[in-house]
């Protein structure tokens, strides 16, 4: 007669055993990864504290950790409205925030996750906000006043949100906004046409008003080099008319003060020729009278 051999039952329940155990052991303990934390939650119910990151004891089978990132991230979102002169305006916004740790768990039990929060607060805020700047500027002034736009539209989506946390009864420091960038303004066909021939007519209207001034400087310059040049002739005439007639009354009085000089410049005239005359033989003198006239 064949004995059979029984296996120990224990052995069955040995892997049930170290499963159990498994589950028991890794229960008992969590990692909050780093840039998160953890947001508790017992038996459904969100614990007020947040657990900073790293190693951390819980409560098996009743504890539940959320990971929450409380990194800077960045949400966008695209805005369309009308200008104040009735322009269709397409803004794309993105606004770079950060959860803050400690109030992670309240924004958690009462919006959500961060991309509930992006969804559910940060698009609408830009949307509204958005809107509601874009339509006290016209077209034109949402391009030449971007920074201005820039900071209205920053100060309105903090007003929302804040408003917005308030009336779930969360701190407004539950969200810090970093920076809000205007990606872009995007206007109609007809309206991006008509701004390039205003700016075409501008630049033609300057490059007119720049030539008729060269022109008009050039003529300016012509005319005053003309006047320059006929001052400094009369000024060489004059000078010269001067010098002659300061030359001429010197020489006349130099001859009244000496008589001698008038002799002999009626020798220096002679020419050693003494004037002929017919029917007689006397020499006849010199008439000085009529040589001091031809002088």
């Amino acid at each position: 007669m064949r004995v059979r051999r029984q296996l120990p039952k224990l052995n069955i329940f040995y892997p049930i055993i170290f499963i159990l155990l498994f589950f028991l052991v890794t229960g008992v303990f969590v990692i909050v990864e780093s840039g998160h934390v953890g947001v508790v939650r017992t038996l459904g119910a969100v614990q007020p504290k947040a657990l900073p990151e790293g190693f951390h004891m819980k409560k098996p089978f009743m504890d539940k950790v959320e990971q929450i990132d409380i990194r800077l991230t960045a949400a966008s979102a695209k805005a369309v409205s009308a200008s104040k002169d009735l322009q269709t305006v397409q803004t794309q916004v993105t606004l770079q925030y950060s959860i803050t740790g400690e109030l992670a768990p309240v924004i958690f039990q009462k919006i959500g996750k961060r991309n509930t929060v992006s969804l559910t607060l940060i698009e609408p805020a830009i949307q509204e906000s958005v809107k509601a700047i874009t339509a006290k500027y016209t077209a034109e002034q949402l391009v030449t006043k971007r920074a201005e736009v820039k900071v209205e539209i920053q100060e309105a989506i903090n007003n929302f949100i804040s408003i917005t946390l308030d009336e779930k009864g969360i701190s407004p420091n539950a969200l810090r906004i970093a920076n809000i960038a205007i990606t872009d303004f995007d206007f109609s066909d007809e309206f991006n046409k008509a701004i390039e021939l205003k700016v075409k007519a501008e630049q033609e209207a300057l490059q007119a008003k720049n030539e008729k001034i060269r022109r008009v400087t050039q003529a300016e310059a012509a005319a005053e080099e003309k006047k320059l040049a006929a001052s400094a002739h009369a000024f060489e005439i004059e000078v010269a008319s001067k010098a002659r007639a300061d030359a001429i009354e010197r020489e006349a009085k130099a001859l009244r003060n000496n008589p001698q000089i008038i002799q002999l410049r009626i020798a220096e005239k002679w020419d050693g020729t003494l004037p002929r005359f017919s029917g007689g033989d006397a020499v006849p003198l010199l008439n000085l009278d009529s040589l001091l006239k031809e002088e």
